[in-house]
């Protein structure tokens, strides 16, 4: 295992990041503002209470899940795009490192942001609501597993994307509606009973309502089966990116 070689991509993607940290930092601290201002002030006037929990800290998970989840797969997915777009991916192919450790240096940045970027959404909901984390080491493995997972299926998009078009198109058209879909801001127990079913298709009401449980100790879904569904889709985009690089597959633009 060369460390070296994966230690340098992702330091120079975390420079990357830190080189805009006022533009990375202040977008997800507007956007929970502004979901704060209409959720909590608008809705949360007319919801009390969500499980319990009052619905201003109800919608705390399902925010910082909307930035991880986003922020994972943009990430990942520009990390190896660009290179590609610009020519600089050549210089990774000749340098002595395998497929494997280019997926460790790119992806272990692009989880590393998310993380940060979680982290601070977690500071900036603390100034809107008071909140409670029953199970702060569940909670930080949640958030770190999750990463992980959308920053290897934004990798796998980034690798087979051939525009910027076709690179925003997933986390647009289908990531966000599924976020917005899957409990978010509400619990799934609030609908009708077939359309709590057919919620049940969606993957990520087990992430939000995993993360959810290691804030207040209430799930949708039981927590056994929220891991397993991480740990499935995990090994899955694992699992492409192995099968995509054994056929031949060259990362090139």
């Amino acid at each position: 295992m060369n460390f070296r070689a994966v230690s340098s991509i992702y330091s120079f993607e975390m420079k990357r990041f830190f080189r805009t940290l006022s533009q990375s930092l202040i977008s997800p601290v507007l956007s929970t503002s502004l979901y704060f201002i209409v959720f909590g002030a608008a809705i949360g006037s007319r919801i009390q209470e969500v499980d319990g929990v009052s619905y201003g800290a109800f919608i705390v998970p399902g925010l910082i899940m909307l930035s991880v989840l986003t922020q994972s797969i943009s990430n990942a997915s520009f990390g190896i795009y660009f290179p590609k777009f610009i020519g600089s991916i050549y210089e990774v192919h000749t340098a002595p490192i395998s497929y494997l450790e280019i997926v460790m240096g790119y992806v272990g940045a692009a989880a590393s942001k998310a993380l940060l970027i979680g982290l601070v959404t977690l500071l900036t909901a603390a100034f809107f609501v008071p909140f409670e984390i029953m199970h702060p080491g569940a909670m930080i493995a949640f958030l770190a597993l999750t990463s992980i997972s959308f920053s290897l299926f934004g990798f796998i998009i980034g690798l087979w994307s051939k525009n910027f078009e076709q690179l925003q198109m997933v986390p647009l058209l289908v990531i966000t509606p599924l976020v917005f879909l899957g409990g978010s801001f509400y619990s799934i127990s609030m609908l009708p009973p077939l359309w709590q079913t057919v919620t049940l298709f969606n993957p990520v009401v087990y992430l939000i309502s995993g993360f959810r449980w290691s804030f207040y100790g209430a799930a949708d879904v039981n927590i056994g089966i929220s891991l397993a569904m991480i740990a499935l889709f995990m090994f899955t985009c694992l699992g492409i990116i192995w099968w995509t690089f054994k056929t031949g597959f060259k990362i090139r633009s």
